[in-house]
Order: structure tokens, then C-alpha cells, then sequence
């Protein structure tokens, strides 16, 4: 298993994970169509995806929280 400590890491992994393969499959299946081979060009769209979700989640994860706190209340 995975220390606790890494928590905020794992959640950006799997967050970009998974957000980058639904994205990827629904843009490439709106843009190609159900066409022959269509799998095989979603998991190379996936891997780019993926590739930049990651550190983009990682970057953008302090501005995304200081953002939440300025507009929920306690």
C-alpha cells in the first residue's frame, strides 16, 4: 500500500486518470465518430491526455483551492 502522506498526490493521479480518458473518449468519439480503429486512436488520445492532466492537476491544485476558499463561506 501507498503511505497516507500521499494522499493529495493519489487523488491528482487518479483524478487526471480519470478525467482525461472520459474527456478523451467523448471528444474523440464526437469528432471521429464509431469508426474503425477507434479504440486504438482514444488510448493514444488518452496517453497525451493523460500526460498533460497530471502536472496540470499538480500545478493548479494550490490556485484551485485558494479560489474554493474564497467563495464558500463557513
Amino acid at each position: 500500500m501507498i503511505a497516507k502522506k500521499y494522499t493529495p498526490l493519489m487523488f491528482s493521479f487518479f483524478m487526471a486518470l480519470l478525467m482525461s480518458g472520459i474527456m478523451s473518449l467523448v471528444i474523440s468519439l464526437f469528432n471521429l465518430g464509431w469508426v474503425d480503429g477507434i479504440v486504438e486512436r482514444w488510448l493514444h488520445a488518452w496517453l497525451f491526455a493523460f500526460s498533460v492532466a497530471l502536472p496540470t492537476i499538480i500545478m493548479i491544485t494550490p490556485l484551485v483551492r485558494q479560489l474554493v476558499a474564497k467563495v464558500v463561506s463557513d
